[in-house]
Parts: structure tokens; C-alpha cells; sequence
């Protein structure tokens, strides 16, 4: 996620007879199916101007799951939440996550209690069929001093109780300052690791964002295996652009200093990791669109 988007988003046990060998396969069987999806801020300008075209489009191309990055005064691209679900459904499509920044505004610290606004949002995102309520920001405010940031990853918690409620669960998705940023004598990616409940409150890595921070995934899932439920597959090339970050952008899969095959191979297999959502942020002059198309078709190539 580069600066031009950080302002963007800030507006029954299975039973079986027979032999263990038999057993066993059934279960094999049974392996969690990973998501291959895209996030609609690949395609941000196209979704302004023509949502339901552009949905089309992407459904067009193989996509079956998209997650959303606009959701303003109770509207998705526009459209209420039963709206943009009918619209989804009739192009076969499914919106298992979607990114809403989660701020102070949405907590009652006096009430100990989410505002009615936050209590919208994970209604809407219910109705829509998310599984994950995604907060993929957090304000310089909660991450000045360790209590502080320690309190708000309780909030954290609390927002995992408020979406498991509706059947969904509530997660958060890396950028950069995460790798830069040190309170005490910890990261404040380790911190939100290690102050979130995983049964409450799911990882979406951004294995992009993080890169020229520091950031490598395969050092940080040693450290940290099974945590990353969703992950944002991108890919980087250095960059002197303004908005670049940490000088470095989003290109077309494969063609960067990303292992990203590596990457979603390992998290595959011992991340946890079943939702692997394309992002593509910059275009080397491409049309998002077309990349959005390339993009699917390598990780097709991949196996996903």
C-alpha cells in the first residue's frame, strides 16, 4: 500500500467406519481449499467509475473472490451492503474480506463499549458474506507508547469477539511502519502478534508493504508459524516515485525481488495461510486491468 492509498483509506466430528488408512484419506479429503482473490484497490479508479463493469471484468478474467477497500457511510462502491451483495452474487462472485480502518473513533473508552459506526460495519460486512472484517491501518495516536499500544490491541480483541458474534472474525493487514516503528525494545509487529488472540483476531500479511522496511515473510513465519490466514501476494521493484514505500513499488508477479512463489508456497503450507489476495498498486505504465488479468494467470501458473 503506497501513500496515495494510505489517504484512500483513511476517509459435527466426521465419523466414518472402516480401516485408518480409509480414515485417513477422508480427512486428507477434507483440507481447507485455499482463495485465490484480488483487492479491489488494484483496480481503484476503474471501481469509481464502474463498479459493476469492472466486477464483471475481473469475473471475466477466472476471479471468483474479491475484497473490498471502499466502505463509506454504510456503502460499498455506492452501493448499500444487500445492494453490493446482489451484485456480487449475480456475477458468481464472493467477498470473503474486505478492509475498513478500525480507529479511535469506534471505540467508547468511557462506555468500554464499539460505536454504533463500527457496529454498522461489521453488520454490513455480514450481510455481504465476509468472513474477515480486515482494519488495515493503525493511527500514530495508538502507537506512541507501549500501554497504550498493548490497550488497543486489547480493542483488537474485543472487535474478534464483535465479528465472531456474527460468524466472522476480525483482522488486520500490515504496511511498512509496523518493521520501522520500536516501542520498548519491540517491533510493533511483534507486539500486535503478540498481544492478539489468533481465535479472536486473524494476520493478513502484505508481503509487499513490508519489504523495504526490513520485512522478509519467510523470517517472519519461522518465528511466527500458523498465524497468517489471509495474505496479500505482491511483488516489488525499487522505485524513486514520491508515494513509493520505502522505495519500492508494486509490479506485475514474478517480476520483482519478491521469492513470491516461495513465499505463498511455504505460507500455504505452514502459515495457515488460505486466502492469497492479489494486490497491485502501480502499473510501469500497464493498465491495472490488464495487470489485474496477468497477475491471475501467473498464479494460476502456480497452482493456486
Amino acid at each position: 500500500m503506497n501513500n496515495s492509498r494510505r489517504k484512500f483509506i483513511k476517509t459435527g466430528a466426521l465419523a466414518i467406519a472402516g480401516t485408518a488408512m480409509f480414515s485417513s484419506e477422508i480427512f486428507a479429503a477434507k483440507k481447507r481449499k485455499e482463495i485465490l482473490g484480488i483487492q479491489l484497490y488494484s483496480v481503484r479508479d476503474d471501481m469509481m467509475k464502474d463498479p459493476s463493469g469492472t466486477l464483471k471484468q475481473l469475473a471475466d478474467m477466472g476471479y471468483k473472490y474479491v475484497e473490498h477497500a471502499n466502505y463509506i457511510n454504510r456503502k460499498f462502491y455506492g452501493y448499500s451492503a444487500s445492494e453490493f451483495k446482489k451484485v456480487l452474487d449475480d456475477l458468481g462472485l464472493k467477498m470473503p474480506s474486505g478492509h475498513t480502518v478500525m480507529g479511535k473513533q469506534h471505540w467508547d473508552a468511557d462506555k468500554k463499549d464499539f460505536t454504533d459506526a463500527w457496529k454498522y460495519t461489521v453488520e454490513d460486512a455480514a450481510i455481504c458474506g465476509q468472513q474477515y472484517v480486515i482494519s488495515p491501518w493503525l493511527d500514530v495516536s495508538m502507537r506512541k507508547t507501549i500501554d497504550d499500544f498493548k490497550a488497543y490491541m486489547d480493542v483488537f480483541n474485543k472487535s474478534g469477539e464483535l465479528c465472531n458474534k456474527s460468524g466472522m472474525k476480525f483482522g488486520y493487514h500490515n504496511h511498512d511502519f509496523e518493521f520501522t516503528t520500536v516501542l520498548g525494545d519491540t517491533k510493533l509487529y511483534d507486539l500486535i502478534l503478540q498481544n492478539t488472540d489468533p481465535k479472536l483476531v486473524a494476520q493478513q500479511m502484505d508481503i509487499g508493504n513490508m519489504y523495504g522496511a526490513g520485512g522478509r515473510a519467510l523470517d517472519i513465519l519461522k518465528q511466527y508459524p500458523g498465524r497468517f490466514e489471509l495474505m496479500h501476494v505482491k511483488d516489488e521493484i525499487k522505485s524513486d516515485k514520491k508515494d513509493a514505500m520505502e522505495g519500492y513499488e508494486s509490479t506485475i508477479l514474478g517480476a520483482g525481488v519478491i521469492p513470491v512463489k516461495e513465499i505463498v508456497d511455504m505460507f500455504q503450507k505452514s502459515g495457515g495461510t488460505t486466502h492469497f489476495i492479489v494486490e497491485q498498486e502501480s502499473y510501469q505504465g500497464k493498465a491495472p486491468v490488464a495487470c489485474a488479468k496477468e497477475d491471475f494467470d501467473i498464479m494460476k501458473k502456480w497452482g493456486y
